[in-house]
């Protein structure tokens, strides 16, 4: 059982496949203040491989963010794919209570939508 950390999954259920080259950028919220922890490109299994110091670590507690860049993920299969996209970034704003626990971030997406909740990893 994986015990702290967060990690992110993303399946691009418009196309049945993981949202390979998914750009995610995971903030942390303190004081006003906003810390980029990791950026970067989901790969081909649809995960965000995250340093261990942040996907097997407990993350203190507070506010975070993950922000995924989908219209972008769009355009680059689909030139022809609408500016600005209907969802062109999406922000997604969670708290870390118990950071002993694993935060599992499951993002199933579309160009017209999307679905993130805290999974079991």
């Amino acid at each position: 059982m994986v015990a702290g950390g967060i990690s992110i999954h993303v399946v691009d259920v418009s196309r049945g496949v993981p949202a390979h080259g998914l750009r995610v950028a995971l903030r942390r919220l303190s004081d006003g203040a906003v810390a980029t922890l990791f950026e970067g490109a989901v790969d081909a299994r649809g995960l965000l491989p995250m340093p261990p110091s942040i996907g097997d670590t407990p993350q203190p507690a507070g506010v975070y963010e993950a922000v995924f860049a989908i219209g972008a993920y769009y355009r680059a299969r689909d030139p022809a794919a609408a500016t600005p996209a209907f969802v062109e970034d999406a922000t997604f704003r969670f708290g870390i209570a118990e950071p002993s626990q694993h935060y599992h971030l499951p993002l199933k997406m579309t160009a017209w939508g999307y679905s993130l909740f805290r999974g079991g990893a």
